[in-house]
């Protein structure tokens, strides 16, 4: 299949688009812009990353060589991600059906507010298998503060 017959095949979402669900659905492309602590459970190394694109940011949790293959500046895109909890934070991820793949470094336009990982989502009253944003817990990331 050719990458344009691919690129076609996919609905990119933004940033700003995503909602909380257990299911891999999210295509999207967005800059790595910091990545955090690094940690090691068991065989399992993980790391977490702000990334953005030029709607919103959200925290990225990336697992085993996607920890050591991407880095600050960076542009990822992301095939059949999962936005969802996992460790009581909610983290946008490949999982195990999605992918990553870098597509290029450092030009790309992209906004840090809101951070779609600090909004706070609550179920949806006509529909509880849907979550709708209910409030902000920060403008910015706890975990990365602003970019001077």
């Amino acid at each position: 299949m050719s990458s344009a017959k691919l690129e076609a095949d996919l609905s990119m979402v933004l940033l700003k688009d995503i909602i909380p669900a257990a299911t891999n659905t999210i295509n999207t492309e967005f800059i790595l812009l910091d990545k955090g602590y690094v940690a090691q459970d068991g065989k399992e190394t993980t790391c977490l990353a702000l990334v953005a694109d030029e709607s919103a940011s959200v925290h990225f949790l990336m697992w085993g060589d996607e920890c050591r293959g991407f880095a600050p500046g960076d542009i990822i895109r992301l095939e059949n991600g999962i936005f969802s909890y996992h460790k009581n934070s909610l983290v946008l991820r490949a999982g195990k059906k999605g992918k990553t793949a870098k597509v290029g470094e450092f030009c790309k336009l992209f906004v840090e507010t809101p951070n779609m990982s600090e909004i706070k989502w609550a179920r949806d009253h006509n529909n509880p298998k849907k979550f709708v944003q209910e409030s902000a817990v920060s403008p910015h990331s706890r975990i990365f503060p602003p970019m001077p």
